[in-house]
């Protein structure tokens, strides 16, 4: 809880930053780019957040990495503060916190498709466009396949569920068959 707390603290300082000077998007990008590196390089993770290198020692690599990568001076600033105050191990958190700040700017909500087959982009697009009618925003949907569902989908935007998989619909009638005996 008090991760999280942090988090959009320091998403929150950004994103101003960002509005101010008309840079959310190029933020968004350097912070999703970092955050994937802090991920998947242990090395990356390790010289940014073991306590047993002097901090001097990891603001000098944060400082190399950032010019290594050309980021912008904002984002370099605001990842050297946050291995200055010790919170480089908040940096996923932060991103999300950031990206979710930036999806209610734009108004747009993410959430997630369920089939038991691949969707086609053109099929996809029509859920989205559904899924945008009901909520009133911009949809973007990141799909999922799950074969146990056998067939329809399960999409979640926020808290809104639309299940018209084949699975539920099972399940439905086993109950009202168990209930009408």
């Amino acid at each position: 809880m008090k991760n999280s707390i942090l988090a959009r603290r320091y998403a929150k300082a950004l994103f101003a930053v960002g509005k101010e000077e008309a840079a959310v998007d190029a933020y968004a990008k350097a912070l999703s780019e970092l955050a994937a590196l802090y991920a998947n390089t242990p090395e990356v993770k390790d010289a940014l957040i073991n306590p047993m290198y002097p901090i001097d020692v990891r603001v000098k690599v944060i400082k190399d990495l950032m010019q290594t990568m050309g980021a912008i001076q904002v984002i370099s600033n605001f990842m050297t503060l946050l291995v200055q105050k010790k919170r480089a191990a908040f940096l996923p958190e932060i991103t999300e916190a950031f990206q979710a700040l930036v999806d209610e700017d734009k108004n747009i909500c993410r959430g997630t498709v369920v089939t038991a087959t691949a969707l086609s982009p053109a099929l996809q697009s029509k859920v989205e466009a559904a899924m945008a009618t009901l909520t009133g925003k911009q949809v973007s949907l990141a799909s999922a396949v799950d074969p146990a569902i056998i067939g329809g989908f399960i999409a979640k935007v926020g808290d809104l569920v639309l299940d018209g998989s084949i699975k539920s619909q099972l399940e439905g009638l086993k109950e009202s068959i168990k209930g009408s005996v």
